[in-house]
């Protein structure tokens, strides 16, 4: 995995990177341990869920569904140490039908992704994902 590091001064990447790197091992324990007990997550093209009980509900969703490696990842931090974004590539494959999504026959794909992130008292507050789900819809022949 290449992380390619972009900032002004070097406070909150290597908690980010923990977290991205706990996110491709499968270490949802440590995932879950860098976030606050309030953490909102902004799902892609969706709604927010709030708490770290609501993002282990997605998380088990996510790993019953999908299989998933971010590669490529940037992370980007802002000059006041409380906001960051990410970009990277989700590798992944479609494992099992999710609610309101095409049938899963263990199709990949791969495509572009980007999380913002706000930090408070060393830890993640707010985690918005985004990617193109139409593109994503194509890749697994909706």
């Amino acid at each position: 995995m290449t992380i390619i590091r972009e900032t002004n001064p070097l406070r909150l990447l290597p908690m980010i990177d923990t977290y991205y790197e706990a996110f491709n091992a499968g270490d949802r324990e440590k995932m879950f341990s860098l976030l606050t007990d309030d953490v909102v997550h902004d799902l892609n093209q969706g709604g927010s869920e709030t708490g770290i009980g609501a993002f282990r509900a997605f998380m088990e969703r996510m790993d019953r569904c999908y299989q998933e490696t971010l590669e490529d990842i940037v992370i980007f931090e802002g000059p006041d140490g409380t906001r960051a974004a990410a970009e990277f590539n989700v590798r992944g494959k479609y494992l099992a039908t999710d609610e309101g999504l095409p049938e899963a026959n263990g199709q990949t794909y791969l495509i572009p992704a980007g999380a913002f992130l706000t930090l408070r008292d060393g830890k993640i507050s707010r985690l918005t994902m985004y990617y193109n789900l139409q593109e994503w819809l194509r890749q697994v022949g909706a």
